[in-house]
């Protein structure tokens, strides 16, 4: 007994210096473009690359059983001390922001290689830092502390342009951002208020006696808080701004894991501290999670810039998780809890796919810029024979996130899916009824978000180039393309290999059911109490086969006819030219006709000509749609802002005697309240 207390203290202790050193080399990175004596533009990204690689190392094992606990404790001042501790929720996604951190660190010293631009180096380390402080907090001040400096880091790195739009941008952002924030400390407010204390153990343990309405609260509070930073509709207005407008490497970190912490902080007070979950609470979660699928890839589909096609997307993905944690919460409120477990699974899976595919999409489009300096689909085309490895990886990337097998966003809404239908196994007739429909927009969704990345990657890579830019690409740095077959890589492997995935996410999942979610091997899954059963890897097979099938069949019954080659009919134009093929607009149209009371699209066709009605010198056309949420929402509560404003303007007089007049009333006003 003593021989393993003793092995226990060694190993935290080894853990500890792990964490430790790995914190000092994020540090030491952001400092070493400083050095004089540091001349290489590569060697400033080995720091946050190798302590992204061990602290990598430290989740994965947290992941797989190595004990965590508390891992920092500092008192700084009586009312303010610093505490970090890892379970085996935080442990999961200290692996997904190290594995994506790694990544992104690869690429950048591919992107910067030319030394034209540079990375702010102290920022971006802050910002990784404050995304690993955010999901090791252990009490309230060390978890305010550390979400506000993640918002304010990401907020200098989308602003890093420095022009009007990405101003705009980075305002909006920090605007939200902080709405968000003052959802959340009102959240710990009631909390502190029922249990007495900040620090997260002694809340979960009064749990147990928090009142109903408290609980209720924490849930309202906590979901208008974090939802905002997950960019869940109708708090999503933001991220299609922010993200697009930071640096490519950046992106792909605020998409693939910053808007992750969104949903670290409502599953770890709505799981792992109230862990009360009436059904209403499932109920709110799968209509939010089946709007923001629906809404998100709608409008993603109509995007022709790349990074606001993938800004979109992550609004859908998002959806998708809460159509997890939604059938979570429905099932353990009818003590469903292997059924919990399994939908809770769904989630924390697609929480980690959803990280590395969309990930490889944004460093794809960041080679695209890189190379083009342009991500407006109208004007590229023809990339895959140009940046073959780049447009492979986007197909990848592509695929996933469609959830095509044998790719990992197959297995996450698959699971999604068994899920939701089994939401019949509820004793309440609502919940018969939205669990199914959630189903039923996730569905939609599904065939969407393929038509999409069909669009995507077609238009961008596929036929002629459509401007010089495209035309005179060239392949992204060796750098570059690491950090994307890494996660390329990683999106094949988490489809070929989906019980031992599951594995990786079985402890966060025990965090927050208190049920083990079980596979039956590294190639399978199997669904308890069901017929439900999947094998990527036999899928894949069966695919390889048919192929193999189909090729034989057409040499068979091709023989050994001599093959004539010849150009492609031209309907008698001598030269076909990028002009003549589909454009990103044109592949859209359809889908907005269909969808078009929810688009509410909006067209200005101009013509000018030489006879009418016959002969026409020149057509001008341009169509655009409504953002339905916006102009319903946020754009009256903006012009009844700015109307207030306006009437307030008439207080600032510029008379001191006036202002010293507006101080004393508020003096008698608050002596006559406050007594």
């Amino acid at each position: 007994m003593e021989c393993g207390y003793k092995i226990e203290k060694v190993l935290k202790m080894n853990t500890q210096l792990l964490i430790y050193f790995s914190v000092i080399l994020f540090i030491a990175g952001a400092f070493a473009p400083l050095v004089p004596a540091i001349r290489s533009t590569k060697l400033p990204y080995l720091f946050p690359a190798a302590g992204s690689f061990m602290l990598g190392v430290y989740g994965l094992a947290v992941c797989f059983g190595l004990p965590g606990g508390s891992v920092a404790r500092a008192e700084v001042l009586p009312f303010l001390t610093y505490s970090f501790s890892v379970d085996g929720l935080s442990g999961f996604f200290i692996l997904i922001i190290s594995v994506l951190s790694f990544c992104a660190t690869v690429y950048c010293a591919g992107y910067y290689s030319s030394g034209s631009e540079r990375m702010p180096f102290a920022l971006f380390n802050i910002f990784v830092l404050s995304m690993y402080a955010v999901v090791t907090a252990s009490n309230v001040p060390t978890f305010l502390i550390a979400w506000e400096t993640m918002s304010l880091s990401s907020y200098f790195l989308v602003t890093l342009r420095g022009d009007d739009s990405s101003a705009k941008a980075g305002l909006l952002y920090i605007v939200m951002t902080h709405i968000g924030t003052a959802f959340i400390m009102v959240m710990f407010l009631v909390l502190y208020k029922s249990t007495g204390s900040m620090e997260f153990s002694a809340m979960k343990a009064a749990s147990a006696s928090l009142p109903a309405n408290t609980v209720y609260a924490v849930f309202l509070l906590s979901l208008a808080g974090f939802g905002t930073k997950a960019g869940l509709i109708p708090l999503h207005t933001w991220l299609p701004r922010a993200h697009p407008a930071a640096p490519s490497a950046v992106s792909a970190l605020m998409s693939g894991v910053m808007i992750k912490t969104g949903i670290y902080g409502f599953v770890r007070m709505n799981f792992t501290i109230t862990g009360s979950s009436p059904e209403w609470f499932g109920i709110v979660l799968i209509v939010l999670g089946g709007v923001s699928c629906i809404f998100g890839v709608l409008y993603a589909y109509m995007e022709q810039d790349i990074k606001r096609v993938l800004a979109y997307s992550s609004i859908e993905n998002v959806g998708i998780i809460f159509l997890g944690l939604g059938s979570s919460m429905l099932f353990r409120s009818g003590g469903f809890y292997a059924l919990s477990a399994l939908a809770a699974t769904a989630a924390m899976y697609h929480v980690m796919n959803h990280a590395f595919f969309k990930g490889l999409l944004f460093l794809g489009a960041g080679s695209v810029l890189h190379s083009t300096h342009t991500v407006n689909m109208e004007r590229l085309g023809g990339l895959v024979k140009l940046m073959p490895w780049t447009g492979l990886f986007f197909l990848v990337g592509s695929i996933s996130i469609s959830a095509l097998p044998p790719f990992n966003g197959f297995v996450s809404e698959w699971l999604t899916f068994q899920s939701l239908l089994l939401g019949f196994n509820s004793p309440s007739i609502i919940a018969k009824i939205i669990a199914p429909l959630g189903g039923a927009a996730l569905a939609l969704t599904g065939a969407l978000s393929a038509a999409c990345f069909v669009k995507a990657f077609g238009i961008s890579f596929l036929g002629k180039p459509r401007s010089q830019e495209a035309s005179s690409s060239v392949e992204a740095h060796p750098l570059m393309l690491i950090g994307m077959a890494i996660l390329a890589v990683l999106c094949l492997a988490g489809g070929l290999m989906p019980g031992a995935a599951s594995d990786m996410v079985a402890a966060a999942v025990f965090q927050m059911t208190g049920t083990a979610a079980m596979s039956t091997g590294w190639h399978s899954l199997f669904i308890a109490g069901t017929f439900s059963s999947l094998s990527p890897a036999l899928i894949l097979l069966t695919m390889l086969v048919m192929a193999g099938a189909a090729l034989i069949f057409v040499l068979f019954v091709s023989g050994r006819r001599k093959i004539r080659q010849s150009c492609s009919w031209d309907c008698g134009i001598k030269s076909l030219d990028h002009r003549m093929q589909y454009s990103a607009a044109a592949f859209s149209k359809p889908i907005k006709l269909i969808f078009k009371r929810i688009y509410l699209p909006s067209r200005d066709v101009r013509i000018s000509y030489l006879l009418k009605p016959l002969f026409v010198r020149s057509m001008t056309y341009r169509g655009s749609i409504t953002q339905v949420v916006e102009k319903m929402f946020y754009e009256k509560i903006t012009s009844r802002i700015g109307a207030f404003a306006e009437k307030m303007k008439a207080l600032q007089a510029g008379n001191l005697n006036l202002y010293l007049g507006y101080i004393l009333a508020t003096l008698i006003f608050l002596l006559i309240f406050w007594t």
